[in-house]
């Protein structure tokens, strides 16, 4: 096993995967106490060696794997991308690694099932079996352990077979087009930017009164900038059921405050309860009119849920058929919406979603099909004339 803690190993080790088509990524890291995650391990896979990177050690400079994962030449294998790539895009600056290969999202499409852990997934493609026992270690402890370290290679060592095979298997099915949806969004800044005036989406309103709403929004942006620059996770500062009783009750007094629900009268004096009352008063001073509307709820037509459920029994046989999840092609909400609208704006009526699920659930809604089970499947029956299909395909 290799473990790099100088940097001329890891210059030397990042020089040589330079050359190679594909890197497996993938990282261990701490925010049980932080805002931001700590970073302790970081573990590439090129085709012929795996190393892991020890992100803790003394003057470690990690600008060889950063500019490896820069590397737009340089397939970047992860898999369930999401967190390793918010904690590179802030090691980086604010860009992220490109491109990128999902193989949770992969194995969606090649039908795996909904987001197949790694370890089933390297089971049923490798044969391999991963010991779990380090899953939940403290990756910021030194030495790290030789099973720690099995542990952590392994994450890469079988990923890259496990790339191999899946890549193959879009590439002679003909949809690896079907992932660059995915990969987009998860190679786009915006996904991971943190911004505090849109903290408050997170949240579930309680009220769709504006002004509880405009002290939400406030309290939830407040927060998030206080959790930020003490580094600490957010329900460290407030948590969410309280900033919710703030927004209820609008406290404009230390003594008020100090009755919301485990805020205590130091608190409530405090330099936080300060920052917590001015957040309070910069919402309540706002016009009506600046003051945030409640989020927009599609407005779903009465008599709408047989037809939903007409739909479910249709993706999920369509789904089957095509030997892709279900969640990659719909959610519950996109079916509500093509209920109610032909041109419902949901990605199932475009693109390959819509050639292997969308066009049938615009042809049941319109009675032109009909769902029919037979021995043990759901058959689709055209009830289409002769002529109709004729002038459906011109």
């Amino acid at each position: 096993m290799t473990l790099i803690t100088d940097n001329d190993s890891l210059a030397t080790f990042c020089a040589r995967q330079s050359e190679a088509p594909y890197v497996a990524v993938d990282t261990e890291f701490l925010r049980d106490s932080t805002y931001w995650p700590k970073l302790c391990l970081i573990q590439l896979g090129g085709p012929d060696e795996v190393a892991a990177v020890d992100a803790l050690a003394e003057g470690i400079d990690l600008t060889p794997v950063l500019r490896l994962l820069a590397d737009t030449g340089i397939v970047k294998v992860f898999h369930s991308a999401r967190q390793d790539m918010e904690i590179f895009h802030q090691q980086m600056d604010g860009a992220l690694p490109a491109p990128i290969f999902d193989t949770q999202v992969a194995a969606m499409v090649c039908g795996f099932g909904e987001q197949v852990g790694y370890d089933t997934l390297a089971r049923k493609v490798t044969g391999a079996r991963i010991d779990k026992s380090s899953r939940f270690a403290d990756w910021s402890q030194r030495p790290l352990t030789e099973r720690q370290l099995d542990y952590a290679l392994a994450d890469v060592t079988h990923l890259r077979e496990i790339y191999r095979t899946l890549r193959k298997q879009l590439d002679e099915s003909g949809r690896a087009a079907w992932l660059d949806e995915e990969m987009a969004q998860l190679t786009n800044p915006a996904t991971y930017d943190m911004d505090p005036e849109t903290a408050w989406r997170r949240l579930k309103p309680r009220s769709s009164d504006r002004k509880y709403l405009a002290v939400l929004r406030e309290m939830a942006a407040w927060r998030e900038r206080e959790a930020q620059r003490r580094d600490v996770p957010r329900n460290r500062v407030l948590r969410d059921e309280q900033i919710q009783d703030i927004a209820a009750h609008t406290p404009r007094t230390p003594q008020q405050l100090a009755r919301t629900r485990g805020l205590s009268g130091d608190f409530a004096r405090g330099r936080v309860g300060t920052g917590v009352l001015e957040a309070v008063e910069r919402a309540l001073a706002l016009p009506r009119d600046e003051r945030p509307l409640p989020p927009r709820k599609p407005d779903m037509p009465n008599g709408l849920g047989p037809t939903v459920e007409l739909l479910k029994v249709l993706l999920k046989a369509r789904c089957e058929a095509n030997g892709v999840a279900q969640k990659l092609v719909a959610t519950s909400a996109d079916l509500e919406q093509i209920a109610a609208d032909d041109s419902a704006d949901v990605p199932a009526l475009h693109g390959w979603r819509y050639e292997i699920f969308g066009a049938d659930a615009l042809a049941l809604k319109r009675g032109q099909i009909a769902l029919a089970a037979d021995s043990g499947a759901v058959r689709i029956i055209s009830l289409m004339t002769p002529e109709a299909k004729q002038a459906a395909s011109s």
